[in-house]
Formats: C-alpha cells, structure tokens, sequence
C-alpha cells in the first residue's frame, strides 16, 4: 500500500479543503483514508428495511410483487468521522460539518440555537467552529446529504414524549433535537435552512428547509406576520462544487450525469401510476440496449433537480432542459408538471401509516389546501413529500394535514441507471 510522506498529505488536504487552519499534521494520512472527493457522489438513504404497501415486510427478491423499492438498491453506505473538534466529515461526500445544533454552547438544543434567514446568512462571517473559518451555509443538495430516511416521520405523534424516535439523521454523529415544546414549537419543528430561494414570482420569498424531524424538504416563509421564521442549521465548508450536474446527451434519450455516474431516461413515464406499480414498470424497462433500469431512491431523485427553474419563473419543471417533463393540469386547474414517485418508502410514527407512504419529489408546484378552497403552491416546485402508495385520491379531495396537502397518489416516474 501506498504511503504518502506526512508533509505531502498535509499540502493535499489542505488543497483539497480550502482549509484554513493552522494546523501541524502529526499523523501519518494513506491515501485509502482520504474521502472520495471527485464528482458529485450520493450518499445513499440508510434504508435497509423492507416494506409493502401498508408495513413493513420480509425481504424482497427478483420477481416478488415489492422487489425494486430502496433496500433493494441501498446505494452507497454512509460513512462519517467525528473530527474531534466539534466537527464531522462527511467520508463520501468529502465536505465537513458543524457536528451540532447546539449553536449558542449552553449544553441545550432549543428555540434559543435559531436564527432568522438574514442572520443565518450573517453568522459565517464570525463562525470558527473547530478553528476554521470558512463556513458557509449549505446548499440544499448538501444538506439533503445528510438526510437519513432509517428516520421515522413525527407528523402523528402528540404530546412532548421523544423517547423512541427516530430522526432522519445520524445521532451517533450530530447532536441533535426535536422542536423546542417549552418555547411554543412543536416537535416536527426542525426545518434546517439552506441557500435555495424560491425561484417563483407567484409567492412571497421562501426558503427550503431539509425537515430532519418529518424527513421532508418544504418551502417557507421567511416572514411569519412580521415576525422572523425562524430556522436551525448547520455549517459546511470545503467541496464548493458538490452537487454540480455534469450531464452528457447520449443522443439516444438517455443522459448522463457524469458528476453523479448515473444514466437517467430522458423522457418519464408519460402517465401517472400507484407505487407498487412504479417498481414493476421500472424493473420491467428495457430501453437503448439496457434491461437494468430501476426506480431511483430519494437522493439519487432530488440530484436532477434544478432550484433554478419554476413552472411560474421559468415555464419548465424544476429540471435542467436537457430532460423532457410532462405537462399536467394541477389542482388549480394551472398546467404544471409532475411529482415523481421514488423507491424509498417515507416510514411513520404512525401505526395506521407506517410504511403506507411513498416518497416524491415536486417537480412541478407543491400544493396545498390552505382551508379556503383555493389550492396554492404552499411548499415550492422541488419540495419532498410522500403520497399513500397506493388507494383513492378522492378520500383526500380537500387535502391532507394542516397545510391541506394535495395527495395524488398517482405519480410520474423518471427512470435511472448506473452508467458504469
């Protein structure tokens, strides 16, 4: 095995990092320890669990009626390295981690660790966690990085009792918390900021937030009646360009994104289906000389998608133009595009709803019944949310929860494959 001297492993992490600390390297480094920092590489969901449409199930072989759903295609393992210095790395990823929510240091994750979006904003300019200063806020394809759906959705639990929950990012690591109860919050109350604006002129400003208490990506608010929304998060820094999209027109309605290695169908589905039957239309596909398509799970999903384009800004689905999207009529009655099913299965709290939700991705407006019976676009084109895998969307015509999610329980599918 190759060993690299200790000065030149030093200068290589530094180059790599951007790193800025003033630090001696008094450990040996081989190269088989340093995180694999080329491209854009996806973490995988952390999903082992089989389910079927209402819980969870034995698992899943070639041929049964469930098999392509996430466990079957787990992706890469998490792997993450606790630094010491109250920061973690993240070893797939390559990028670096406050490593807790505990922001203002008095031992507590509460109400008192958040800020507004503006001062979110202003924060890196004084931060030094572990001695660095280059912190940044992240991304929202950074930050959904870290979302691990071994976590359980909170939006059925009641009261302020925590014990057994399961949130959608890995504890052993980053030290986390539920929504502060003492300060009015509710426990779902766990939305992370991230640099993505809301691109649409058709809403006030809003912000995305990775939901790591209801393992969900919603747009909000930043003005809650003239008051701050106010956010929790968590810094980044080093591997300014994770997340870029590399794609390659194969010129045979295949793309390629050459920063993820993953080869995606041009075209989706042309017509909406139940779950169950996503992963039999994909694992059925055969297309440019390819039989090993699959149903992409809810990281590899969320990689395509553009925080650049709206339907209302850009007349397109939140995805670059070199994909083609259905259009669709919307609860509105407005032409938009699709929700997209992917193979990971949104598990819950809730005993009636425990593995009976899929996970999508809003490639088109998110909407919701806010009560009035006027449908809006309440959490943003490239939202993630999840629709029952399979039954009636009539039972659900006025909406579902406060927000009065629309459920479609019919949704598109773009299928992926590895390129390599």
């Amino acid at each position: 095995m190759k060993t690299w001297t200790i000065i030149f492993s030093a200068l290589l992490i530094l180059a790599i990092s951007g790193c800025k600390k003033d630090e001696t390297v008094i450990e040996e480094v081989t190269i088989e320890n340093l995180p694999d920092i080329s491209g854009f590489p996806i973490v995988g969901t952390n999903q082992s669990k089989f389910f079927d449409n209402a819980t969870e199930t034995s698992t899943q072989y070639e041929g049964d009626d469930y098999y392509g759903q996430n466990a079957n295609y787990p992706g890469t393992t998490p792997s993450y390295e606790d630094n010491g210095d109250s920061t973690v790395t993240d070893m797939v990823t390559g990028l670096m981690w406050q490593s807790s929510f505990d922001h203002n240091g008095d031992g507590s994750i509460d109400y008192d660790d958040k800020l507004g979006y503006d001062d979110i904003l202003e924060v890196v300019n004084t931060e030094n966690t572990g001695g660095y200063n280059d912190w940044r806020v992240p991304t929202i394809k950074e930050m959904y990085s870290l979302m691990m759906f071994s976590g359980r959705d909170i939006s059925s639990v009641e009261g302020t009792d925590t014990d057994g929950l399961i949130p959608f990012i890995n504890t052993d690591y980053f030290a986390f918390d539920y929504g502060d109860t003492e300060a009015m919050e509710r426990l779902i109350d766990v939305q992370v900021a991230t640099t993505a604006v809301y691109v649409s002129d058709e809403v006030s400003e809003t912000v995305f937030g990775v939901n790591i208490a209801d393992g969900r990506i919603k747009g909000y608010g930043t003005d809650m009646m003239g008051h701050d929304k106010m956010f929790n998060y968590l810094l980044v820094r080093g591997r300014e360009t994770y997340g870029v999209n590399e794609y390659i027109d194969n010129s045979n309605g295949t793309i390629t994104d050459a920063a993820t290695e993953l080869m995606w169908m041009q075209d989706d589905s042309d017509t909406s289906m139940y779950w169950t039957d996503a992963l039999t239309y994909a694992e059925n596909f055969e297309y440019a000389g390819y039989s090993d398509w699959r149903l992409p799970d809810a990281k590899e999903l969320h990689s395509i998608l553009d925080y650049n384009k709206s339907p209302a800004t850009t007349n397109s689905a939140t995805i670059d133009d070199i994909f083609n999207s259905t259009v669709i009529v919307n609860e509105a009655g407005e032409d938009d595009y699709a929700w997209y099913w992917s193979s990971t299965t949104h598990e819950s709290e809730s005993v009636d709803m425990e593995g009976g939700w899929g996970v999508y991705l809003a490639f088109g407006r998110c909407m919701g019944n806010m009560g009035t019976d006027t449908w809006t676009d309440v959490h943003g084109a490239g939202a993630q949310r999840s629709d029952p895998k399979g039954g009636d969307p009539a039972e659900f015509e006025d909406g579902h929860g406060p927000q009065g999610d629309a459920v479609r329980i019919y949704n598109y599918v773009r299928l992926v494959r590895n390129s390599n």
